[in-house]
């Protein structure tokens, strides 16, 4: 593991312990590296609406947790700034679905990322872009980042 992979990983630790949201629904980090994510969720019953689908708020949510996760990955904390979803197919009970963030650019302390969400057979259900703001802050003091935990 490079040490800018070990970063990225020691900044999702840091920021997985307190994200009470993305653990209270069930979903697990699979991937992290700079300016990279990928998260998994599985489609439990209360995620289920009137038509059977699960409610695109939840899908919104795994597409923005896999967005954090990758735009915080570089010791410098962001926050979203803006985001948008295209939902391009219904999930169902059941289905484990899987977000993949992939940093496409910066300007300042502006980032855009564009985040897949698909079924485990490879579908693609919903298409996110989020664009990120840093705040000007670090997990780890610039110092020590590259001896993160």
């Amino acid at each position: 593991m490079t040490a800018p992979d070990a970063l990225a990983r020691a900044c999702a630790e840091a920021m997985w312990r307190d994200d009470r949201a993305s653990r209270a629904l069930g979903m697990e980090i699979l991937a992290i590296a700079p300016g990279h994510a990928r998260l998994a969720m599985t489609i439990r019953a209360e995620m289920v609406n009137g038509h059977g689908t699960c409610h695109g708020g939840f899908i919104f949510l795994l597409a923005d947790s896999a967005f954090a996760f990758a735009c915080n990955s570089e010791n410098e904390k962001a926050l979203a700034q803006h985001c948008a979803i295209t939902f391009l197919r219904p999930a169902r009970l059941g289905e484990r679905l899987e977000a993949e963030a992939e940093k496409r650019g910066e300007a300042g302390r502006s980032g855009i990322y564009d985040i897949t969400v698909r079924r485990a057979d490879g579908t693609i259900i919903a298409e996110f872009r989020g664009q990120s703001r840093r705040l000007g802050e670090r997990f780890f003091p610039e110092e020590t980042a590259d001896a993160a935990p």
